[in-house]
């Protein structure tokens, strides 16, 4: 089996009616996974593909987003646990521990629901081989002067 990532979606926004709740979740959630938050502005977070907005932010248009589910790729099963031992002293909800699934053999997955009620999962997929540790783009800023 081969699996692709990185070619379908750009960035997922979530409209949120507690930011400060929120960014304290999610950096929890990124913090286990290795990833840094990439920045912060008048009503929003971005951490890689994800922004949180305020509900008052001018991408929001004052509607929260809705209930989504989210899943998070882990390296291993002691990440999928740390994660979601993360993301409940961070306000999540219990919604499923740790444990196999049953999608496909060695499917390991934690759920937690985030302060606005989102489904997070947290997932090792098994051993693996990725061909990069990440899809990397650089852009040429001269090109669009």
């Amino acid at each position: 089996m081969e699996l692709h990532r990185g070619r379908l979606l750009d960035h997922v926004q979530l409209v949120v009616r507690d930011l400060p709740a929120a960014e304290r979740f999610y950096t929890a959630v990124a913090a286990g996974l290795g990833i840094p938050v990439g920045g912060r502005g008048e009503g929003f977070v971005w951490i890689d593909e994800l922004v949180l907005s305020a509900l008052d932010s001018p991408a929001a248009l004052g509607e929260p987003t809705g209930r989504h589910h989210l899943a998070f790729q882990a390296p291993d099963r002691e990440t999928v646990e740390a994660v979601y031992q993360a993301a409940l002293a961070a306000g999540g909800r219990d919604n499923g521990a740790p444990g196999l699934r049953p999608y496909h053999p060695d499917y390991y997955a934690a759920f937690v629901l985030d302060p606005d009620g989102n489904n997070i999962e947290v997932v090792y997929h098994g051993p693996a081989r990725r061909s990069a540790p990440s899809v990397q783009i650089s852009f040429d800023l001269q090109q669009g002067a």
